[in-house]
């Protein structure tokens, strides 16, 4: 598919009330949702880069079940991308070695997003995973990546709409939360992505083999298919970073 892009422009009116880093209006991101639908996700993730500078892309990573798919893109398309990785301090030791093999595997370039010490201590001691997991996810996950969002413009995510109902109803483009929000697989279909995992001899997350189709933190991951097995017992199925 071709597809020709205009350039990033600036909101048209100085005085519409913008709430994020990037400085765009609900025009100005109802423009570039114009512009990227018609593309596919590698194509979405080139045309970023042009209106971009990638100092102020943020890229996040899991490194979760399926994440080499996503990586592998985003490292092919801009080896420049460094990833950030929230530790949450509760991840399974599996994860962080798939981690390190796809950091080497891919040549990344990785750092380290960590909850204030003090309050991740308090959530170690209160066992907040199990009486208030909302808070835990807010302590260990959402704050910290907060922290952070207003050194870019953008943040890139991996979520696909047939994951969850919430997802199925985001926007390549949104504004979350003081950022604009780039969520290029949106639209890939399972088939998609898991045709590309071969093409490409992908790895997945060791704990897949053993039944983990969801993986997240030690406490709240359980074996299961999609996100069943996570808050397993509880309403919760988002940590909060992409609501």
């Amino acid at each position: 598919m071709n597809a020709v892009l205009e350039p990033l422009n600036a909101p048209a009116n100085a005085n519409s009330a913008v709430e994020n880093s990037a400085g765009l209006d609900a025009a100005a991101i109802e423009a570039l949702n114009a512009r990227y639908a018609p593309l596919s996700f590698e194509q979405r993730l080139q045309a970023l880069y042009r209106d971009f500078p990638v100092d102020k892309v943020l890229v996040t990573s899991s490194f979760a079940a399926t994440s080499a798919f996503f990586l592998h893109v985003v490292s092919t398309l801009e080896p420049a991308q460094q990833i950030a990785f929230i530790d949450t301090g509760y991840h399974f030791p599996e994860t962080l070695a798939y981690r390190e093999y796809l950091t080497q595997r891919f040549g990344l370039t990785v750092f380290d997003v960590k909850p204030d010490e003090f309050h991740h201590q308090f959530t170690v001691a209160e066992k907040t995973y199990l009486s208030d997991p909302d808070l835990c996810c807010a302590v260990n996950k959402v704050q910290p990546l907060d922290a952070i969002k207003p050194r870019y413009q953008v943040w890139v995510s991996s979520l696909m709409g047939w994951q969850t109902d919430d997802r199925a109803a985001m926007k390549i483009f949104e504004p979350r939360r003081g950022i604009i929000k780039f969520n290029p697989m949106i639209d890939v279909s399972r088939e998609q992505r898991d045709a590309y995992i071969r093409e490409h001899d992908l790895p997945f997350h060791p704990l897949v083999a053993q039944g983990y189709s969801s993986i997240g933190c030690i406490h709240c991951t359980v074996k299961g298919e999609g996100r069943s097995g996570r808050w397993q017992g509880k309403p919760k199925t988002e940590c909060g970073l992409h609501l």
